[in-house]
């Protein structure tokens, strides 16, 4: 299997020196999904977890909800110049009564760690509607663990503690226990690697949780918060504008700018409990809005 990091000479410059020392980094590798034999996408990558994350992204792309709509994944044809098995390239069978993706979902180009929906052949591909009742979710979330979540998830983080180089995703229940962290240099593939485990956990819709994670809130992050049923998401950096929309669009509660023990409601604000000695600034919204 792939490495999670990779050892590598630097040199390191300082005000009043120049040394050689050895640094740890990210490993970077693409990962070609194949569903029934047929190129579906290749994503840039920290290898581990790639069936889950195969599966997450099956069901960021809309393709699959349940577990029992995958038969199997497995690695196939990829090898390095030894002849050995390079493990990234997956082959994911549909069940026969999952149809396969349209053609209009699959990516003319390659997907960087920093882009889930580069390369979609369609714009309209992008917006995929997600058939869970998020704004119907009554979940409610204290503010003291919604703060605390970026503190927990980054306890959970031992990649990022050898290299400094890599986003998380975590999964977590309204008291701020985690159900799940992962890590990979795509702040997608790891939200990815986190929904491909729940469904392979029987999980999904991610009914009465939160997702955290590490970066900014995209669009394409809300997106696939809103196809695994999500009802919230939270963020360390900021949203965008369209991310915003569309957690409203669909009833999700949006937190941005999670640190230091504050953050923003982008929307949804209902389900998130402030402290009964802190007074409103403005009414709050509905989970829908």
């Amino acid at each position: 299997m792939g490495r999670v990091t990779a050892r590598r000479p630097v040199v390191r410059v300082g005000l009043d020196s120049v040394t050689t020392r050895p640094d740890t980094l990210a490993v970077e590798e693409p990962l070609e999904v194949r569903v029934g034999g047929r190129a579906f996408a290749v994503t840039m990558r920290t290898p581990g977890h790639d069936v889950e994350l195969a599966h997450g992204f099956l069901v960021g792309e809309g393709v699959v909800r349940r577990p029992e709509d995958v038969l199997a994944a497995r690695y196939c044809a990829g090898t390095d110049d030894t002849g050995a098995n390079t493990y990234n390239v997956l082959d994911v069978a549909l069940a026969p009564h999952v149809p396969p993706p349209d053609a209009s979902l699959e990516r003319s180009t390659y997907t960087t760690s920093s882009c889930g929906v580069c390369g979609k052949a369609s714009l309209d591909a992008v917006r995929v509607a997600t058939t869970y009742d998020i704004a119907g979710d009554r979940v409610t979330v204290d503010a003291d663990v919604l703060a605390g979540l970026p503190d927990e998830l980054r306890r959970a983080q031992q990649a990022f503690d050898r290299t400094g180089g890599v986003h998380a995703a975590g999964l977590f229940t309204p008291d701020g226990q985690l159900l799940c962290a992962r890590e990979d240099v795509g702040r997608h593939n790891a939200v990815d690697k986190v929904v491909g485990w729940a469904l392979l956990q029987g999980r999904l819709p991610l009914r009465g949780c939160v997702l955290q994670v590490s970066g900014r809130a995209s669009f394409e992050l809300v997106q696939k918060a809103a196809l695994a049923g999500a009802p919230v998401l939270s963020a360390v950096s900021a949203p965008s504008s369209l991310a915003a929309d569309l957690a409203e669009e669909v009833g999700m509660t949006l937190a941005g700018f999670v640190r230091g023990g504050t953050f923003n409601l982008y929307s949804g604000a209902a389900r998130v409990r402030a402290p009964a000695n802190t007074p409103a600034a403005a009414e709050p919204s509905s989970p829908s809005g």
